[in-house]
This record gives structure tokens, C-alpha cells and sequence, in this order.
């Protein structure tokens, strides 16, 4: 800072003082998101655990059972469903979940369903196939919206478009930890034998097993994708929370740090001055 005056200090300090009331807000209004989402996930997740358990039932139900959403031969064809954030400041939490989608889609046949402007732009930069970009907001994702890209990609899996479908999302581990992670989808198995096989389960479906099955695979799609949408939202604003509190941190040291060296310089001027007068007397 030698050479600086005391008024360009000044300034500099109202600078941070004035980015720290913007990261203060900031933080607290990310807090209060946060408090929502994760309201959003503990609501969300009985009624996917419920609806998995009802899939294994049927599956179970009968040995004979098959269906293509159970297994398929993998050829190389694979749907990411990819969730990011609109917006940054958010530490790595839209960098972490795109790095991780891009390591695993190298060298395949791949194509994606953004949501989120983030995952949008960033894969229309890499010119990676999109299904669709009608998912920009992902705050405005609504569970309507998940239930209709559920269908989406069923009719699209169920036509022999893909073989593998995948569910890239930020996990919400705690509000100082978030991890990305991909889930499959779609098949349900990795083998061609279905889930919980030779079990028997006394329950009757009409019209068929497999016909409820087929029907109830679209429901439990959109459960697990909002419940990943939520889980998703809620690592969004634990991660802007963090990084905004530490941007207030380090403008506090920084408005510490120039505060002092004013003083100093303040001092500096004031000392020169005396010094010139007594030595002018």
C-alpha cells in the first residue's frame, strides 16, 4: 500500500464494506431456501420408497416376469439427465457435477437433458447432443414438469433410442457437504433375472402384473427425478451459503486489514506534518 493517499484507502474500504453487504444477504437468503428444500426432501422421500417397493412386489410376483425396463443388452446408446444450478456463486457445485458427467460420457454414444441454465450452456459449449433445452430454470422445474420427462425419456427408452438411462444430481449430505453423483434409471437390473427372483408375494394385480408394471415404472421415474431435484436445490443453496459466508469472512479481513493500514497512513501524514511545521518554526 506504498504510496497510496488515505482517501484512496477510504475508498477501497467502502468498496468492501458495500460487497459485503451484498454476500451478507446473499448468505441469509440462500439459508432461507435451504431451510425450504430440505423440507422438499424429507416430504419426497416416502413416496419413492413406497413406489419402489411396489416395483419389486411385482417384479417378484411371478418368475415369469420380463420387461424391458428390467433389462436390456447395453450397446452403447445412454441418456444423461443432468441437474445443475442458473446461476454461479455457488462454490463447485455446478463445476463438481458437470466435470463428473463429462469423465463418464467420454467415449460413448451419449446425449443429455439439461436442467438448469448452467448445464445448458455448458454442454451446448461442448457440443454435446441435447434432448432438449426446454429445462433452462431449473428453479422453475415444477413436479409436473418431472413427471413429463418421465414419460419422455420412458417413450423414448421403451423405442429403442437408448439403452442406458442416467441421473447426474448433487447429493445433499449436510449444509458443509454435497456430493455428486450419477444413479442409473433405466434398466431397473443389471442382470436378465428380475429383482428379489423366486420369492412369492400374495398379491393380485389387475388387469396383469405386467401391465401395471409398465405403467407404474413412468410414476416411480418422476418420484426419483424430483426427489433428485430437491436433493439437487437443497445442495445448490447449502453450497452459496458456504461460499457466501466466507466471502463476508474475507471482506471483514480485508475491511480489518485497510482499516489499519488507513490508520497507519492517517498516522504517517499527520507525523510529516508536525514535522514540517517544527521544522519551519
Amino acid at each position: 500500500m506504498a504510496g497510496v493517499s488515505t482517501k484512496e484507502i477510504k475508498t477501497r474500504i467502502r468498496s468492501m464494506q458495500s460487497t459485503r453487504q451484498i454476500t451478507k444477504a446473499m448468505e441469509m437468503v440462500a439459508a432461507s431456501k435451504l431451510r425450504q428444500a430440505q423440507a422438499q426432501i424429507l416430504n419426497s422421500r416416502p413416496y419413492f420408497h413406497i413406489l419402489r417397493s411396489a416395483i419389486d412386489q411385482i417384479a417378484a410376483s411371478d418368475t415369469d416376469f420380463s420387461s424391458p425396463y428390467l433389462y436390456r443388452a447395453d450397446k452403447g446408446k445412454v441418456l444423461y439427465i443432468v441437474i445443475a444450478g442458473d446461476r454461479g456463486l455457488a462454490g463447485g457445485y455446478n463445476s463438481n457435477i458437470l466435470k463428473l458427467v463429462m469423465s463418464e460420457i467420454a467415449g460413448k454414444e451419449a446425449t443429455v437433458l439439461p436442467i438448469g441454465k448452467k448445464a445448458v450452456d455448458y454442454f451446448r459449449t461442448h457440443g454435446i447432443p441435447m434432448l432438449t433445452e426446454g429445462y433452462m430454470e431449473a428453479a422453475d422445474v415444477s413436479i409436473g414438469d418431472c413427471f413429463s420427462i418421465a414419460k419422455l425419456i420412458s417413450k423414448a427408452y421403451c423405442g429403442d433410442e437408448y439403452d442406458r438411462i442416467c441421473l447426474a444430481y448433487t447429493g445433499f449430505v449436510s449444509v458443509l457437504s454435497q456430493t455428486p453423483a450419477t444413479l442409473r434409471l433405466l434398466p431397473l437390473n443389471d442382470s436378465p433375472s428380475p429383482p428379489l427372483q423366486g420369492k412369492t408375494v400374495d398379491i393380485i394385480y389387475d388387469p396383469s402384473p405386467q401391465e401395471v408394471f409398465d405403467r407404474i415404472i413412468p410414476e416411480y421415474l418422476g418420484g426419483v427425478l424430483y426427489g433428485a431435484l430437491c436433493e439437487s436445490r437443497a445442495s445448490e443453496q447449502a453450497a452459496r451459503r458456504t461460499a457466501m459466508d466466507s466471502a463476508t469472512k474475507n471482506a471483514d479481513d480485508m475491511i480489518a486489514d485497510l482499516s489499519l493500514k488507513y490508520n497507519q497512513a492517517r498516522q504517517a501524514a499527520i507525523t510529516q506534518e508536525i514535522t514540517e511545521i517544527v521544522a519551519g518554526s
